[in-house]
């Protein structure tokens, strides 16, 4: 492969890869999570919250992509591993089947998860300069936002 030479040096990529890394692997494992609870959920919520959890997996499996060619796009090879998404993630995996309420709260926090871990890479971003990824973090962090507060919402 040729050099990149797109305005941002190479410490500075590898420094942003490192934090989309993170991302990358709080999102995978926020989605198998969605994807875990969509096939899981029951009771009284069973079909708004089946059609939720549907809604929210299908996004981001689209948006883990983005992260990932992101990455490669720095120059920087993208984790695709369950071991090395369980070692850079900040969400952990749940054991059995919650019940709907739990569900909807460890969703809750795995969304927030992921607008903290955006707003570290955001930083990073911006201090080198790098409005793509700058964007895609700020996007990825709004839609993130979002969604934990939908997930509040049923909560009460």
């Amino acid at each position: 492969m040729s050099t990149i030479d797109i305005g941002i040096n190479e410490t500075d990529r590898t420094n942003i890869a490192n934090g989309l890394k993170r991302l990358l692997a709080d999102s995978y494992t926020l989605y198998l999570q969605t994807h875990n609870f969509h096939w899981n959920v029951t009771g009284m919520q069973f079909r708004e919250l089946h059609l939720m959890f549907e809604e929210q997996y299908t996004e981001m499996a689209i948006a883990v992509d983005d992260v990932a060619e992101r990455i490669r796009t720095l120059g920087v090879a993208a984790p695709g591993t369950y071991k090395a998404f369980a070692e850079l993630s900040s969400i952990k995996e749940v054991d059995g089947v919650p019940e709907a309420t739990e569900m909807v709260a460890l969703l809750t926090k795995g969304h927030e998860q992921v607008v903290r871990t955006c707003r570290e890479v955001l930083k990073i971003a911006q201090a080198a300069d790098d409005e793509s990824t700058a964007s895609l973090v700020s996007d990825r962090m709004r839609l993130h936002e979002k969604t934990a507060w939908m997930l509040r919402a049923i909560q009460k």
